[in-house]
């Protein structure tokens, strides 16, 4: 059995991503694309990752996903969890499994490798967002069935299905998704060079 990780990433189509992102100066659809590559881009520069897998009904996002990275394709926008699902049934009980939301700007790939090493020895893990309430960074280990709860209340709902909160502290970029322009502010020093550039 691999020690080594699949992080998908589930991507809403980009015209529709980010809503709450409507004041920030670039357009909201390239804020949102550059949220996703970025976050693509650290997972692939992760120690432990394998394979990078990139699941969404957006049309146009195949020719620009970095080499290597494996795209699954939904039918229609139909949420992160069912995202999730779709992706981690074509991955399957045998890989240790991650995933990751498409708007971690300010991650760093030793803070990824860090939670996923730690994430390794125990079936079901989460990472809280900066509030405490929702998740950001799900795992399950090889042999356990994939199950996640994002939304409203997350972190809550990840730990009712058996998830082992992970010991990351608050300042870690893995805990700092982007959703509001307050967020935009304060992470875009600390982002990747595709937000920079939409700034």
């Amino acid at each position: 059995m691999s020690g080594a990780w699949t992080v998908m990433i589930p991507v809403k189509p980009f015209a529709e991503a980010k809503s709450r992102l409507e004041v920030v100066g670039a357009a909201r659809v390239d804020v949102a694309r550059a949220l996703a590559f970025d976050t693509i881009e650290v997972a692939t520069r992760t120690s432990g990752v394998e394979r990078v897998v990139v699941v969404t009904a957006d049309d146009g996002i195949a020719r620009l996903l970095p080499a290597g990275v494996v795209l699954v394709r939904e039918r229609e926008a139909t949420g992160i969890d069912a995202a999730l699902a779709l992706a981690a049934s074509r991955v399957g009980l045998r890989r240790n499994r991650a995933a990751l939301p498409a708007d971690l700007a300010a991650l760093a790939p030793t803070e990824l490798a860090s939670a996923l090493a730690i994430a390794a020895a125990v079936p079901r893990a989460v990472v809280a967002d900066a509030a405490g309430t929702g998740s950001t960074l799900v795992t399950a280990r090889a042999g356990t069935v994939w199950a996640s709860a994002y939304g409203s209340d997350s972190f809550a709902r990840h730990r009712g299905l058996g998830c082992q909160p992970l010991p990351v502290r608050a300042t870690s970029g893995l805990r700092r998704d982007l959703d509001t322009p307050d967020d935009f502010a304060e992470l875009l020093p600390r982002a990747g060079v595709r937000l920079r550039g939409v700034a």
